[in-house]
């Protein structure tokens, strides 16, 4: 007789889709049938959507609420200002964790998908009284002796049953004495994806496409990777560039204008349009619109750009791993359970244009090592970032929490 599902309660922080969203639904998707059944609360906007659509019981609230101590994130200057924001979706994250509790009374874990969403993780262990798992997506701030680290620490082992980092560089940031394992994030390919149209504008014969792919955001390059293909455009190399993304929100009226002004969001969207059109890139650059058949666009890529402000590899660079197309990232320590320098890819300083530029013309020159580097990455993301078996890992951790003798 097959024992009955695991009722996990996943909450998650983010209210556009992106990588983190991406990720647990791969997560959700891969357990064995009957496994696991799966509830989601999330704040409000296109990943709950997302998964809506897929038939994830899903309970939207206004707002999440996080403390940010991430290696890019955290609170300093201006930014001590986002507290607010935090402080006014308190309200909304108890009152959607209190009607969780109602519609889903017999939850065996609680799952929170990313440790930024602390006040969450305190009110789970309270409200819900089952095993708690926080999933640390994100490299977190270097000063292991700050206040806040120990603080975070303190909340992790005080009601953290689990701690699952997504690979070894983001382990390697947490503090010190955080028991935390490694479960890779995961991505199936779709089985239809050659027999679809390409969402990509067809290419100049002879070149080599280069693509930037995600929300367009700050923190994730997206200006370095401007600059540097306006560099390899001006030394002539036989180079395509593609970004595929768009703003995590709507910027529009007076809220839109405020938080420009005051420097907490932009309209990433108008500065590429506009730097292509100010440097003449139009028929090198081109920026094509988000879309959920990410893979025809890995499909049709030869190299990948992670050109990543937080010094370390992303959910895209396995995702075009699994198409034989090999990564630049901007990390200056590359762990190799995720980018093996000179093998799967190419690592490159964070922050500078210069040195990514110089590693896309090493590339064009070289179409066999383009070639031997992606069949290698595409080993390194079958062994690492299987969706099944990835899944198969996370249900243990949870069968595992549920089997303690406290629990019994």
């Amino acid at each position: 007789m097959n024992p009955r599902p695991i009722h996990v309660l996943y909450i998650h922080h983010a209210g556009a889709f992106g990588g983190a969203s991406r990720s647990l639904l791969e997560l959700m998707e891969g357990f064995p049938p009957g496994s696991v059944t799966a509830r989601l609360l999330a704040q409000r906007g296109s990943a709950a959507a997302a998964f809506a659509e897929r038939g994830i019981a899903t309970l939207e609230t206004r707002g999440i609420s996080q403390f940010d101590h991430t290696r890019y994130g955290h609170y300093r200057g201006r930014r001590w200002l986002l507290l607010a924001r935090e402080l006014a979706y308190l309200p909304a994250t108890i009152a959607g964790m209190l009607r969780a509790r109602r519609r889903w009374p017999a939850i065996d874990i609680v799952h929170v998908n990313e440790i930024v969403a602390v006040p969450a993780i305190i009110l789970a262990k309270r409200l819900f009284r089952a095993p708690l798992v926080v999933h640390v997506r994100s490299v977190q701030h270097p000063r292991h002796d700050a206040l806040r680290s120990r603080l975070l620490a303190r909340s992790l082992r005080r009601h953290a049953d689990a701690v699952i980092a997504i690979d070894e560089t983001v382990r390697a940031s947490l503090p010190p004495g955080i028991p935390a394992e490694v479960i890779h994030n995961a991505y199936t390919p779709r089985a239809d994806a050659a027999a679809r149209s390409a969402p990509l504008p067809p290419r100049t014969p002879g070149t080599m496409r280069v693509a930037m792919v995600g929300n367009l955001l700050p923190l994730k390059g997206v200006s370095g990777f401007l600059e540097a293909a306006r560099r390899v455009a001006e030394r002539g190399a036989p180079v395509e560039f593609v970004i595929v993304g768009g703003n995590t929100r709507r910027l529009a009226g007076v809220t839109g204008a405020l938080l420009e002004a005051g420097g907490f969001a932009r309209d990433m969207e108008a500065e590429v349009d506009r730097y292509i059109a100010r440097h003449g890139l139009a028929a090198r650059v081109r920026r094509v619109a988000f879309t959920r058949d990410i893979d025809a666009i890995y499909r049709d890529i030869d190299v990948l750009c992670f050109p990543s402000l937080l010094d370390a590899p992303g959910r895209p660079v396995f995702e075009a791993a699994h198409w034989g197309a090999p990564s630049i990232v901007a990390t200056a320590a590359p762990a190799a359970d995720t980018l093996i320098h000179g093998e799967t890819g190419l690592a490159v300083a964070p922050g500078d244009p210069g040195a990514l530029a110089a590693a896309i013309e090493q590339l064009a020159r070289a179409p066999a090592e383009v070639k031997r580097m992606g069949e290698a990455a595409r080993r390194l993301a079958l062994e690492n970032f299987d969706a099944r078996g990835n899944a198969a890992r996370m249900l243990a951790v949870y069968r595992r929490l549920l089997a303690r003798p406290e629990r019994a």
